[in-house]
């Protein structure tokens, strides 16, 4: 996001590596949107679907707590593979919350989705916003990242975005340097000390993190890192002999992660951060299902370690951070 404080909009920009096509009609079929629409932990049912201006889709979010949301969605502008524009967050007894423009783009192979949320004042935006980012509703864009690759090319995987107010090269400063990663990545309420600090292509990194959660080892093997845009490692969890071990808090865990991490200009001081986090190499199918089942735990504990890395970046007191990708 990029607003400016006194306008009345959010606008989000999402890069999905999937064709037009593909992206519209997850938006648009039923058996596809109900598997990722909403924030984390939430499921859909859909009461009623009119995909046409004028028309309504009528649904009931159902929250992890058990409370029930009751959802009327109408549509003012529908033009396939190119703009929905609809109101949000209305009930039978209640208005909409705000005004959504979702517009599609694609070019080589790749669709861009730019959103604008337009809110009856900019105090209504503010208060929203809020309630928002407290809910988790910009996961919903990363669920629909996580839906499209595992509909394309049948792998599971995780994936976060967060925008940073910085330049792009401090930002990946911040991920490439030991010093300063140590300083916003691990969990809550534990500290990072690296045991061999080389973050760099083809080289390993080897580190513990300790506190009040106990103790693990990590290890980090570099396969990218370009400059300032993209850093790819493999992520394991290891006994101080850097030999293989469970991970903390699950004896079911993919032994090995990929990670990609994604930095690109949204202006020139604020840079957009997209995790993308898959298992690697051979998984048994449970393994794969304690990821998937773990992605919220993992939202949390990233956003976290967001808020740690912003606070470090604006000289704030450092928050507890929590983006090491491991189960709770």
């Amino acid at each position: 996001m990029a607003e400016a404080d006194d306008s009345n909009q959010i606008r989000l920009t999402r890069v999905y590596p999937a064709p037009v096509h593909a992206v519209w009609d997850a938006w648009t079929q039923l058996e596809q949107i109900e598997k990722w629409w909403g924030p984390r932990g939430f499921t859909l049912t859909t009461h009623s679907k009119d995909l046409r201006p004028g028309g309504a889709w009528r649904y009931t979010m159902h929250g992890p707590d058990g409370v029930d949301y009751p959802n009327l969605t109408t549509y003012r502008v529908v033009e396939p593979y190119q703009t929905l524009v609809y109101d949000h967050g209305a009930t039978d007894d209640s208005p909409p919350l705000f005004h959504v423009q979702a517009s599609f783009t694609e070019s080589q192979g790749r669709t861009t989705l730019d959103l604008v949320f337009t809110f009856a004042t900019p105090e209504v935006r503010a208060q929203l916003e809020k309630h928002i980012r407290k809910a988790g509703g910009h996961a919903t864009w990363d669920r629909l990242a996580e839906h499209l690759e595992e509909r394309i090319t049948g792998k599971c995987c995780f994936v976060i975005n967060h925008a940073v107010a910085a330049p792009i090269a401090r930002v990946f400063e911040m991920w490439a340097d030991p010093a300063h990663l140590a300083r916003w990545l691990p969990p809550a309420g534990m500290q990072m000390r690296f045991l061999r600090a080389t973050i760099a292509a083809g080289q390993s990194s080897f580190f513990v993190i300790e506190g009040e959660h106990g103790r693990m080892h990590v290890r980090a093997d570099y396969r990218v890192l370009e400059a300032p845009r993209r850093i790819v490692y493999l992520q394991q969890f290891v006994d101080a002999q850097e030999q293989l071990a469970p991970a903390p808090g699950s004896p079911v865990w993919p032994p090995t992660l990929l990670m990609t991490v994604s930095l690109s200009e949204e202006a020139p001081d604020r840079t957009r951060i997209t995790v993308t986090c898959e298992p690697h190499g051979e998984a048994r199918p449970e393994e794969l299902a304690a990821f998937a089942q773990e992605r919220p735990g993992m939202t949390a504990g990233w956003t976290g370690s967001f808020d740690a890395l912003e606070a470090l970046l604006c000289g704030d007191v450092q928050p507890d951070g929590g983006g090491l990708t491991r189960p709770a």
